[in-house]
């Protein structure tokens, strides 16, 4: 099916639900660029004057200021949207994108869903805090997200869910075969290691 087209493939799901760990993992397998929506956002945020030094720079005060100047000014997401959406339809790219799958149509969309208290456990492994710190800023990035894309674009992040191909539950499976899977999904829908 897509052996002579130029793939795109998004996986959107709430924060710290194992995206960019399985994005990783299926660029290697299949060949593709990877591109972070939150990276693109964070360099805006670099462009703004805001410090954005090492990798859970979302979980500190320095974000958190941006994300109250992002909340009052829609014009940050939109740009990092209209960016990704020039690469996905380059192609040959995974994105990892909390909006993008509502915003276009053809690329493979998966949809990784998982509760407060395992994101929780995966954000406190990752970023060497405790479970009830990691829960706490779970919740706010929940609601922020929520809240942030309802307002932009009117869709109900997290329970609009008709727009993708696939849904995979991180509560059910780890991470492995997770990656597993989606594997198997992406190698079925005619999209081989050598995809170029």
């Amino acid at each position: 099916m897509y052996n002579n087209k130029k793939v795109g493939i998004i996986i959107s799901g709430w924060p710290a639900v194992g995206k960019t760990t399985i994005a990783l993992e299926l660029a290697k397998e299949f060949n593709l660029k990877i591109c972070n929506g939150g990276d693109i956002l964070k360099i805006l945020a670099g462009d703004k004057g805001y410090v954005i030094s090492g990798d859970d720079w979302w979980d500190t005060q320095e974000a958190k200021k941006f994300m109250n100047e992002r909340k009052s000014n829609p014009s940050f997401d939109k740009e990092v949207d209209e960016k990704l959406l020039q690469i996905v339809n380059e192609g040959d790219v995974i994105i990892t994108s909390y909006t993008l799958p509502w915003l276009t149509e053809g690329p493979i969309k998966f949809w990784l869903k998982g509760s407060q208290d395992n994101r929780a456990k995966r954000m406190a492994n990752r970023d060497n805090i405790s479970f009830f710190e990691a829960r706490e800023i779970i919740k706010m990035r929940d609601e922020e997200n929520k809240q942030i894309y309802s307002n932009l674009y009117g869709f109900n992040f997290g329970i609009d869910l008709d727009v993708f191909d696939f849904s995979l539950n991180t509560d059910l499976l780890n991470l492995d075969s997770l990656v597993g899977v989606s594997k198997y999904i992406i190698r079925n829908l005619g999209i081989s290691k050598t995809h170029t």
